[in-house]
């Protein structure tokens, strides 16, 4: 009979995972506790055994190869099992608490992604990681697999190097806001280029599409101030004597309680929100849990808890 190739060593796939969530040979072997060189060769011994390499180098960064990105959907599976199997037998736990990482973008209302999130929080066997940056840096850790989605405000395309899944979430509607006025109510668009503006920053698909209904209405608005961070805009219309281009979500506390006010909802401008994904073989269950919603339950307001 022929030699059977020998079994998969656990403590590969385990190292493998490790190093594929960080991205980087060092931190890996600094969280296992190892030498970096003992953690390359074990590396080394399972592209061996599977006979394709795993990781390609970007800069210091180790980046998943096609056949890397296979092997840590099966390694995520076999040391989650791993995990669970020794809460189950040695601690009298049914399973481990599920884990979920998360990316926003930097500009995204800090209302929506509370939003997005509200069927986790305050679950006791969910835990989850939120991390916020440009669109670029987010995506890049969804790709080496340290995230499990990005929701962005713009469309992500797949294209021949990445298997982007891009799903909208919600749309809504954006809207001019500000103090209360006095006298007559404002008027679209007359009253756009008579008061000063709070806007998002040029590199916004908000900001374009606005700016593109100033060029149609002949507008030449007064800019007060150009922000990339929707809770800063918040603030800022909060605070200053300004008119804020931002969605309803972005302020909703603030209208709410009567602090701001909507002007008008700008015809044929919206905001739009997108879950951004890779094509894996097993998606996390808690990620399909919150995709599956409606998107009016991503724009919904949390309900609030009586105190007792």
């Amino acid at each position: 009979m022929p030699d059977r190739p020998p079994p998969l060593n656990y403590h590969h796939l385990l190292y493998f995972w490790a190093v594929a969530r960080e991205g980087h040979l060092t931190r890996a072997a600094r969280h296992l506790r190892l030498s970096q060189s003992a953690l390359s060769s074990q590396i080394r011994q399972l592209e061996a055994r599977v006979g394709q390499p795993l990781f390609s180098r970007a800069g210091r960064q180790l980046v998943l190869t096609e056949a890397g990105r296979i092997a840590l959907e099966y390694a995520e599976t076999i040391v989650g099992a791993g995990h669970e199997l020794v809460a189950t037998l040695k601690e009298g736990r049914a399973a481990e608490r599920r884990a979920l990482r998360v990316g926003a973008v930097a500009t995204l209302s800090r209302n929506f992604q509370r939003a997005f999130l509200a069927p986790l929080l305050g679950r006791d066997d969910v835990s989850f990681v939120l991390q916020s940056g440009s669109l670029a840096e987010l995506l890049g850790r969804l790709r080496t697999h340290q995230l499990d989605v990005v929701l962005a405000n713009r469309r992500v395309h797949e294209d021949g190097e990445h298997a982007w899944r891009c799903v909208r979430l919600a749309r809504q509607q954006v809207s001019l806001v500000g103090h209360a006025r006095r006298g007559r109510p404002f008027r679209w668009p007359d009253d756009v280029a008579r008061v000063p503006l709070l806007l998002p920053s040029r590199d916004s698909e908000l900001r374009h599409g606005f700016d593109v209904l100033c060029e149609r209405y002949g507008l030449r608005p007064t800019i007060l101030a150009e922000v990339d961070d929707m809770a800063m805009l918040r603030l800022l219309a909060r605070d200053l004597e300004a008119t804020a281009l931002v969605p309803a979500v972005v302020v909703r506390d603030e209208l709410r309680s009567g602090r701001l006010h909507e002007y008008c909802a700008v015809p044929d401008l919206h905001e739009e929100f997108f879950a951004v994904t890779v094509r894996r073989q097993f998606q996390s269950p808690l990620l399909r849990e919150l995709l599956d919603r409606p998107a009016e339950a991503m724009l919904a307001e949390p309900e609030r808890r009586a105190r007792v």
